[in-house]
């Protein structure tokens, strides 16, 4: 083909563009378009089914079992508290892990600062081991706190519950507080300084705000997976019951529409706390936001 072919080629093909030719659509069934969505509506399916389960037979009129509905009823959401057991171990599940929740948090916030803004020696070895516990099955964590309780001669009770969960959440408070502090800025701990701030002033006045946000969400995460653990509670619990004990030890015999109460409670209001939060950090940001 010659330039001037050429030439005569490109000025037909720009002319057929402006006259707003149609031009081939690509087929609309192809297996990618379809085949992400469908993966993804199954996948919430299966994750929100037994959600849903809790959430309906927490109004089954059950009387012995709670497995085949019978009607439904507000019954079970009033007299919650009228079967045996359940809660007493729902208030040793929210005791101890209020309380594990608070030990780990300040333990673990202390760590993670001393990890990211000192240099000492063992420092490497401390950060690998503060990821063991994270890495190791719990049931060998569960069994191996147990042994050490019984050659203490520790009785067992809500609190070994307590210290087996404290150093269970330990990890993951560090891991979390020290992402937030390797991210912080020193400068503005440095202006704080220069403001003839003492390091106590700075720290309560710049680097714990600072810091807040990761703490709270370390605190969350403890507390979630302490009032959830199972594994390591049954080593540690003795003759205590917890929530999932309970619910594990009556699962046997029909769990009784009591327990689904209060599963659909904490799911209600762990939504709404993480609605509020989403809320209220997107007010936070409108308002902070400049004008134009």
């Amino acid at each position: 083909m010659t330039l001037q072919e050429g030439a005569v080629l490109s000025r037909e093909v720009a002319r057929e563009e402006q006259s707003g030719a149609p031009k081939a659509r690509r087929s609309p069934f192809t297996l990618g378009r379809w085949l992400l969505p469908t993966y993804s509506v199954l996948a919430l399916v299966f994750l929100l089914v037994p959600i849903v389960y809790t959430i309906v037979f927490s109004f089954n009129s059950s009387v012995k079992s709670n497995i085949a509905w019978r009607g439904f009823t507000f019954r079970n959401w009033f007299t919650v508290c009228d079967q045996p057991g359940v809660c007493q171990a729902f208030g040793n599940s929210i005791l101890i892990g209020v309380t594990a929740t608070v030990l780990a948090t300040v333990l673990g916030t202390l760590i993670a600062l001393a990890l990211t803004r000192y240099r000492f020696r063992g420092r490497a070895a401390v950060n690998l081991l503060i990821f063991l516990p994270m890495a190791t099955p719990e049931v060998v964590m569960g069994a191996g706190l147990a042994a050490q309780f019984l050659s203490a001669g520790i009785d067992k009770g809500i609190g070994t519950i307590i210290i087996a969960h404290t150093m269970f959440c330990l990890s993951f408070v560090v891991v979390t507080v020290k992402a937030r502090a390797s991210s912080l800025d020193p400068a503005l701990e440095a202006a704080g300084a220069d403001l003839y701030g003492s390091p106590t002033v700075v720290f309560w006045r710049v680097t714990f705000p600072l810091l807040l946000p990761g703490i709270l969400a370390a605190a969350l995460l403890s507390f979630s997976l302490s009032f959830d653990d199972f594994i390591i509670t049954y080593f540690n619990a003795g003759a205590v019951n917890t929530f999932p004990t309970y619910i594990y030890t009556a699962a046997t015999r029909g769990i009784p529409a009591s327990a689904n109460v209060i599963a659909t409670a904490v799911f209600v209001l762990a939504i709404v706390a993480v609605v509020t939060s989403s809320v209220i950090g997107r007010m936070r940001a409108r308002r902070l936001r400049p004008p134009g």
